[in-house]
């Protein structure tokens, strides 16, 4: 492309499959551009033609060579096709995982004494991170309700250094509005992070809506396959450089094999969130139509909480959601979940395989209610699902079974 804003323009699915390709990842000198894929570079040690070339290496930047620590070509043409698919990134900071791309993160931005705003939808593992990790390290975790300004707002005091959003929340799918929050904390010097794995950069352009980092799980749709993990934080110029010196201190680095993997799952990522995004609509209006269902978490759902935020806010969606059901017990949930075929059964999203796990937030809410507001005490006993690629009708019809197994469980009669 002669230029970025040539690139910008391009629709998502053609960035998709040109972003990470420029010539220097894909040619040698003299050869630009001669294989379609950025090679796979392995190499802990980098070496010098003579000590004035060793002496002159140029600046702590991606794309020279130093220590295999600081990556190679394999991992810079991720970053940089991460970067070039997130509107107003400077840069992309590559970490082992999800989870370990939110620590780097936090390490980067708080220090002892600090405040952390944490969305009460965030998943546990970031929950976990507030109640332990920075918690040893001075920092202290307050949890606002996700759908409420007003929370977010009387949460804040002097030593509020970020926020951490989820949206929409990966167990119990609220909407948050983002610009007003990230509006509101800028207002207040305050950081925002988002976790944007559910919709990423492709369904929902984090940085253009006013959040200072973006964050995503890479394991889930980007990798696409469950067979790969590692996590991102993109952001513009000065947070990018505060990231990328932090995850260096903590000696993070990826593997460039696992990179390859995820550029290869890239490059499909926007056909799957399509075929994924329209059977999960289509299975989250059928659950919607079933009597033993008490309510349906599905943001693109009309009708649904946070519908019209999605609306508003979203270019995109994905497999992942959840429903409540109407009564009943956690034993016969189990017997339903063990009655579906087609969905497996662990803790992740975003592969090519239908997942379906429990959900119980009620333990963990610390700012906001659960069952929500207006579904009944009794209505407690939720299920998420993950839509893969399998077919629509199949999936109902598995679905249908394994309800008929639900409703004929003794405690649901």
């Amino acid at each position: 492309m002669s230029s970025s804003d040539d690139f910008d323009a391009l629709a998502p699915a053609t960035r998709g499959v040109l972003a990470g390709r420029t010539p220097e990842w894909t040619g040698t000198p003299g050869h630009p551009g001669a294989v379609v894929n950025p090679a796979v570079w392995r190499a802990s040690t980098h070496l010098y033609p003579d000590m004035a070339a060793l002496r002159a290496h140029p600046a702590n930047v991606d794309g020279n060579f130093y220590y295999g620590r600081r990556g190679g070509p394999t991992q810079w043409a991720l970053a940089e096709a991460l970067t070039q698919l997130e509107p107003g990134a400077a840069g992309t900071v590559l970490y082992p995982s999800g989870v370990a791309a939110i620590a780097g993160v936090m390490l980067a931005v708080l220090r002892p004494g600090d405040v952390l705003l944490m969305t009460d939808n965030a998943y546990e593992p970031s929950r976990a991170m507030g109640r332990g990790l920075l918690k040893d390290f001075g920092v202290e975790t307050r949890w606002f309700d996700p759908t409420s300004l007003a929370s977010f707002e009387a949460a804040c005091c002097p030593r509020t250094k970020a926020v951490l959003l989820e949206c929409p929340g990966s167990l119990t799918m609220e909407v948050q509005d983002v610009p007003a929050l990230t509006a509101a904390a800028k207002a207040r010097g305050i950081v925002s992070v988002l976790d944007n794995t559910w919709a990423s950069s492709l369904g929902f352009a984090g940085l253009s809506h006013g959040v200072d980092i973006t964050v995503m799980s890479l394991t889930k749709h980007v990798s696409g396959h469950s067979d790969c993990m590692m996590g991102s934080a993109s952001a513009g110029a000065e947070w990018y450089r505060k990231l990328r010196l932090r995850a260096q201190g903590l000696g993070n680095v990826v593997s460039p094999d696992d990179a390859a993997m995820m550029l290869r799952g890239l490059r499909t990522m926007k056909l799957r969130l399509d075929a994924e995004t329209a059977s999960a609509l289509a299975i989250a209006q059928w659950l919607q139509s079933r009597p033993e269902v008490a309510r349906v978490l599905c943001p693109m759902l009309p009708g649904s909480p946070g519908h019209d935020l999605w609306l508003r806010d979203f270019t995109g969606g994905c497999g992942l959601f959840s429903f409540v059901l109407k009564g009943g017990t956690s034993a016969a949930r189990d017997a339903l979940i063990d009655a579906l075929g087609l969905f497996g059964i662990g803790y992740s999203w975003g592969g090519f395989e239908s997942l379906a796990t429990p959900v119980d937030p009620a333990p963990i809410r610390t700012a906001s209610a659960w069952p929500l507001a207006g579904m009944e005490p009794s209505d407690q006993f939720g299920i998420r699902l993950s839509i893969g690629l399998e077919d629509t009708a199949d999936l109902i019809a598995d679905l249908d079974g394994a309800l008929a197994v639900w409703a004929a469980h003794g405690d649901c009669a």
